[in-house]
């Protein structure tokens, strides 16, 4: 069954985000992900149909920590396993255990997933996997390794982007507009080619690896970013990242604008817009080893 929730706000506090890179231009966008949606992560989390809270908890990809440590602020039984392929955003993760107190419910990981043999992740009884499934070189073996290694009646939840995030209206910029729309299609063609799980539909290849789906949501994000710096930080960012694989496809019109958009310094930068909003969505599927 599929749902859908809405959550609006125009500010947040904490928050997610899981994609792949060891820069530290990465483990911005993650931070400011996770500070942007944290509500809808927290969302996700608050559906998957448990019937226990966990006490092992195994978060694959785990980036700069958002999902882990919101597992643990909704479970606070729980101790998490953070594996990754950056030392650097590893590091960054057990900076924040310390500093939020949670050391002691923390492990880290350093270990690149496309591995035939993965290292000692424990006994988890729910596997967490938010926007890394799609870079995996073979997403059908790592499916079975995660039902391999999951307890039985353990759960796995596998959450999907359906692209990065839109952030300006329709009719911007004045000089170029649908600007925007059209550096996501030169990236989605980019993506289609090196990425080409991403946005994919997880519940068949779950089943195929042995898991039972029990359900899908899909989490709709809406979010006013009048006022919130954050939101223009995490525009930035994010148009920031996909410049390089759109250049190629855009005209040199569109190249034009998308610059003006990106020079903070310059009087159309994204960062001096009032009229940002944060617009994606995200897809969960709940898979059960029995």
């Amino acid at each position: 069954m599929t749902q859908t929730h809405t959550p609006h706000h125009g500010h947040s506090e904490h928050g997610h985000h899981p994609q792949h890179g060891s820069d530290s231009g990465q483990a911005e966008i993650l931070d400011l992900d996770a500070e942007v949606l944290a509500e809808h992560i927290a969302a996700i989390i608050q559906w998957l149909p448990l019937t226990s809270g966990p006490r092992e908890i195994v978060d694959l990809a785990s980036g700069t920590g958002a999902g882990a440590f919101a597992l643990l602020d909704r479970f606070p039984e729980a101790h998490v396993v953070a594996v990754d392929a950056s030392p650097g955003h590893l590091q960054r993760l057990r900076e924040k255990a310390c500093a939020l107190g949670l050391e002691d419910r923390v492990r880290t990981v350093q270990a690149d997933l496309d591995h035939a043999t993965w290292p000692d992740l424990g006994s988890p009884d729910l596997v967490w996997a938010s926007a890394s499934m799609h870079h995996m070189a073979d997403p059908g073996q790592a499916l079975r390794t995660v039902h391999d290694l999951l307890v039985p009646g353990g759960l796995f939840a596998v959450v999907e982007l359906a692209g990065f995030p839109r952030f300006l209206p329709e009719n911007a910029p004045a000089d170029r507009p649908g600007l925007e729309e059209r550096v996501h299609a030169a990236t989605d063609r980019f993506h289609a080619e090196h990425v080409p799980h991403r946005g994919a539909d997880w519940g068949p290849m779950l089943s195929g690896a042995g898991f039972d789906v029990e359900g899908e949501l899909t989490v709709a994000v809406d979010i006013d970013g009048t006022g919130d710096a954050a939101i223009g930080r995490y525009a930035l960012t994010s148009l920031q990242r996909i410049r390089g694989a759109a250049a190629e496809a855009l005209s040199p019109e569109d190249l034009g604008a998308l610059d003006r958009l990106l020079d903070t310094s310059g009087p159309h930068s994204i960062l001096r817009r009032d009229d940002l909003e944060v617009r994606t969505e995200r897809t969960v599927w709940a898979a059960r080893r029995n």
